[in-house]
């Protein structure tokens, strides 16, 4: 919820400061460049007057050339391995994704936000695809959680259409301190969660060992303790079989219709009495579907079965905090260009989701949020499309790749928990990649004197 708070805050404080932006005069901004001579002083001054000066300049978009060199060799090479770990970890990578464009290629910012969105749904997609050929590691179900995911989708939905309206609104600092304060912390939260899977993992198998030296059988234990993936039903089931289509039909349903809400928007003059009504459709469709499935849940007619008996007694309380998560993450996803994963990765582990399920479904989520995505920067002609392509291709390999080589792994050495330190690893090195580069450029634009506040909305011209 304090994570909520601040992100109100941040949306008042914009209302505001673009209204000031109006207000302010020129002559308040030349005495805020001519004061404070000392270091400390003079940064924030000149951040101060970057920040709320009068017709501030609009954002420019750097789109370098596509041509053969080490920087495409670099970033596919980067892209790859942040495409494993990051479909593995069901984040989607976007945390490694944006530094690798901005540094290693050349992108600004916000280009490389909505190329990192192609990336996340090129991963997203080929994870989806490898994972409706298994099963759920203890239960006789899918490893994708259906009902879960028609809980969170329609508001991940919602939160990405605000998150990219901000994307266009915030300025790259604003952006970054959210992202150091939300990735720590969720990073943080994550690993404390795969130690203490790790020490469970350890306790049940030193039962499995005792009850192997007592009965002298290993037939009986092997991995029955451990939600490993080798379940033996999942070679009776075809992808076909695999699939709830009802729950797929009323996804496929919420991303249509955001769909076509998002193209028709495009007709129309940005901040027009038409663009905002089929911008406040999207509201009654998200929270049309996700209240179903969690008036459902509440009733006990539908229940998250991924979590066992627990999953039939959601309260209230319960129930909002999944859908405030699930805009949250969408929010977050559209503004920084990341795979709602970081979000609810955490939140699906907190539930008591097994890890593997819980990499599955926030996979499966995230497909949809980062396909609208990506058809909305499109609309906005914000990524060049054959960098976009390219990069989309290398991802879809490198998410299926990773997917088989840890699901090996987790076989192997009987430890679930390997995909929760692969989430929290993956937060954390996106923290300081993302942190480190955000502050980089912040100090230049100051220095440089560029302007730094927020953008007005119904000023941006797609380019």
């Amino acid at each position: 919820m304090k994570l909520g708070m601040m992100m109100m805050m941040m949306l008042l404080s914009s209302v505001l400061a673009s209204s000031e932006r109006n207000v302010v005069t020129e002559d308040s901004s030349a005495a805020g460049d001519s004061d404070g001579d000392g270091f400390g002083s003079g940064y924030l001054l000149k951040l101060a007057s970057r920040l709320f000066q009068t017709n501030g300049s609009g954002y420019e978009h750097v789109w370098p050339e596509m041509e053969f060199g080490w920087e495409i060799v670099a970033g596919t090479v980067v892209g790859f391995c942040g495409a494993a770990f990051g479909s593995v970890g069901g984040v989607g990578g976007g945390g490694i994704f944006v530094p690798m464009l901005t540094l290693i290629i050349g992108f600004d910012p916000k280009s490389a936000t909505a190329i990192s969105k192609c990336m996340i749904m090129g991963a997203a997609g080929s994870a989806v695809y490898y994972n409706l050929m298994l099963r759920h590691p203890t239960l006789d179900m899918p490893i994708i959680d259906y009902d879960l995911a028609l809980l969170i989708q329609p508001m991940l939905m919602l939160g990405i259409s605000i998150g990219v309206t901000f994307n266009v609104i915030f300025s790259d600092w604003m952006v970054t301190v959210l992202l150091i304060i939300l990735f720590i912390g969720t990073s943080t939260k994550a690993f404390c969660k795969g130690v203490e899977t790790w020490k469970k993992e350890t306790i049940m198998k030193k039962e499995a060992t005792k009850r192997l030296k007592t009965n002298g059988s290993a037939a009986d234990i092997e991995y029955k303790l451990l939600p490993s993936d080798a379940n033996p039903l999942e070679q009776e089931f075809t992808i076909f079989e695999n699939v709830y289509w009802l729950e797929l039909g009323l996804l496929v349903f919420v991303w249509v219709s955001f769909l076509i809400l998002q193209i028709a928007k495009n007709y129309t003059s940005t901040c027009s009495l038409w663009y905002w009504v089929l911008n406040l459709l999207q509201i009654p469709i998200a929270f049309g579907v996700s209240g179903y499935e969690a008036v459902s849940l509440y009733k006990g007619s539908r229940k998250i079965s991924s979590n066992g008996d627990s999953g039939t007694n959601l309260g209230v309380g319960q129930l909002v905090s999944y859908c405030f998560g699930g805009i949250l993450a969408g929010l977050v996803g559209g503004l920084l260009g990341l795979g709602g994963g970081f979000i609810m990765g955490p939140l699906f582990l907190e539930l008591g989701v097994p890890p593997q399920v819980s990499s599955a479904t926030a996979t499966f989520a995230m497909l949809f949020s980062s396909s609208m995505s990506v058809v909305e920067y499109y609309l906005l002609r914000r990524f060049p499309v054959p960098y976009a392509l390219y990069f989309l291709v290398v991802a879809t390999i490198a998410a299926f790749i990773g997917q088989h080589v840890v699901r090996k792994l987790i076989i192997l050495l009987g430890r679930a928990s390997l995909i929760i330190f692969i989430l929290a690893f993956t937060i954390f090195v996106s923290a300081i990649l993302l942190g480190g580069v955000g502050i980089s450029n912040m100090i230049g634009k100051i220095e440089q004197q560029e302007y730094m506040g927020f953008e007005n909305l119904c000023n941006y011209e797609v380019n």
